[in-house]
Parts: structure tokens; C-alpha cells; sequence
């Protein structure tokens, strides 16, 4: 089974590549603990996805530790391999779903992604492990519950996820705010906005797809740089999936997971990870060194 990262975005309100930053007590990042994670979930290859001027630095970094314990494999997002001209100074990465179309070419098989810079918890991969193992059509998405997914350093986005007898019908992508003794869910791109609780199930980019996802991806994709602003436009993973449930196109199957998310959305957050992550070491859930 293949894990892909999608590594190609600037954390822009931490500032800096925020999957470089250290979080482990031997320099460990969060990227280390992802691929720990999966390695014994029975993954056997990882993706880099990554903007091409940051290949010698995951390289030497991530990619050398790594190599020796799973395939390594790099793709870089670009701008300049898509079916319409991009002005060159859209810099930004055009979203998640067209990292993952940039797989393509090296993911033959059932696979799972997620984010670089997001700690998921070894529950979630051998959950999404056991369903990649075993599906032939169906996707699936492992859901949190939004209580165990907050910053108290701000609001957050969140996909929140409504769904039916096990399986998701659709994400609203939405920001997260704690007002007037209760949580507030704005969708990103709609005047739709409900109060959630901290048992709303909520996505946080990790899916398991098969190979169907390309063609999916792609045959919407040129419509869909067409009709956005070419400048501003992110064409997103979870805005996809929710567009193929609207279409019948897919199934897609919930994961509930007991993992406590981590992330780091804002720089005071790196200290709850350090100290959670030195917590898990000391109930022996990670070795102090991991490699």
C-alpha cells in the first residue's frame, strides 16, 4: 500500500514549511511520525508531493532517514502542467486535488493521503490500512471528532462531515469558531452556517482512494480552471468528493477513529505537540528514537 503526502503548500499563518519543524526529542518531525505510523500498518511505499525547489531539502532531511524503511518516491506540483495557461505569478499550489492528480504517474493501487504537517495517531492508520486492504470500488475517509481536532490559539477549518448509516454524504468545508459558549461552523464557500458540537465528525484530509480518484479528479479539471479565478482558485480534495456523492459517482465510507488529532495551524500549537508527543513516548507508543 502507498501513502501519499501532500507537502507542496506553504503554511502560510505559521510561516516557513511547517512539516520541517522539529516536534519529535531527537528532531523528529511530524512527517516521521506519519510514516512511522503506516510502516507498521503494513504501508510499504511514500509519496512526496512537493514543490520542485524543496526537493534537496526534503531529500537530505526526511527523505534520507526514510528510505531505508519504506520506497520513497517524489512528485512535484507544478503550475505549468495543467490544461490551461497559469499566469507565472500564481505561485501557490493550485490545491489537493490537483496534488493528487500529480500521482498519477507513480500510484498504481489503493492508496492513502494525508497531510504533511497533520499528527493523525496510529489508530487512524491502521483503520485506513485494514479498508485499503479490502475495498475494490468503495473510497473512504477517516472522521474525528471535532472536539479532538481544536486549537485554542483560534479559529480553525474544518470539513465537516455529514453522514448516513456509515458512509459520508458530503463535507462542508467550513471555519470553526468558539462564540457565545458554543461552536460556529461557517462554510468556506457558501452563506451556510450551523452549530456544531465537539462530537461533529470532521475531516481532516486523510482518505483512502483507489485509482479511480484520477480520472474523477481530472475530467472535471480543465472546467474547472476555466470557470474560477486562475489566481485565487484552489481546486480541493474534499469539494471534489462531495461534488462525486452529489452525482452518485462514488461510495465512500466512514472511518470513526479514536486518535487525537494534532496540528500545528498556529506556532503556540507546537508546544501542546511536543509535550503530547513526549507523553506517547513515555506510555511506549513511539520509541524516543524513532529511526
Amino acid at each position: 500500500m502507498t501513502l501519499v503526502i501532500m507537502a507542496a503548500g506553504m503554511g502560510s499563518r505559521f510561516g516557513g514549511l511547517k512539516q520541517i519543524e522539529p516536534v519529535g526529542p531527537n528532531g523528529e518531525f511530524i512527517i516521521d511520525y506519519s510514516i512511522y505510523d503506516a510502516v507498521r500498518c503494513g504501508f510499504d511505499k511514500v509519496v512526496f508531493i512537493i514543490k520542485e525547489e524543496n526537493y534537496e531539502v526534503f531529500k537530505e532531511t526526511i527523505g534520507k532517514r526514510v528510505e531505508d524503511k519504506i520506497k520513497v518516491e517524489y512528485v512535484f506540483q507544478k503550475n505549468d502542467n495543467v490544461p490551461i495557461n497559469i499566469p507565472s505569478e500564481r505561485t501557490k499550489p493550485l490545491g489537493t486535488a490537483h496534488a493528487i492528480l500529480c500521482c498519477k504517474d507513480v500510484v498504481k493501487e489503493n492508496f492513502a493521503v494525508i497531510n504533511a504537517d497533520d499528527f493523525y495517531g496510529y489508530d487512524s492508520y491502521k483503520q485506513l490500512g485494514e479498508f485499503l486492504k479490502n475495498t475494490t470500488d468503495d473510497f473512504g475517509i477517516v472522521c474525528y471528532k471535532l472536539g479532538a481536532t481544536l486549537s485554542s490559539n483560534g479559529s480553525v477549518k474544518r470539513g465537516v462531515c455529514n453522514i448516513s448509516n456509515g458512509y459520508l454524504n458530503k463535507i462542508v468545508e467550513s471555519k470553526i469558531e468558539y462564540t457565545d459558549g458554543e461552536y460556529n461552523a461557517a462554510s468556506l464557500f457558501t452563506d451556510e452556517e450551523v452549530v456544531v458540537s465537539d462530537n461533529t465528525p470532521v475531516s481532516m484530509n486523510m482518505f483512502g482512494f483507489t485509482p479511480r480518484i484520477f480520472d474523477l479528479i481530472e475530467d472535471n479539471f480543465k472546467e474547472f480552471l476555466e470557470t474560477n479565478d486562475i489566481m485565487t482558485l484552489e481546486y480541493l480534495i474534499p469539494v471534489e468528493v462531495s461534488r462525486y456523492l452529489s452525482k452518485n459517482l462514488v461510495k465512500v465510507k466512514v472511518l470513526v477513529t479514536t486518535s487525537k488529532w494534532y496540528g500545528i495551524t498556529y506556532k503556540e500549537d507546537k508546544e501542546l505537540l511536543v509535550s503530547e508527543i513526549n507523553k506517547l513516548i513515555e506510555k511506549n507508543e513511539y520509541p524516543k528514537n524513532l529511526w
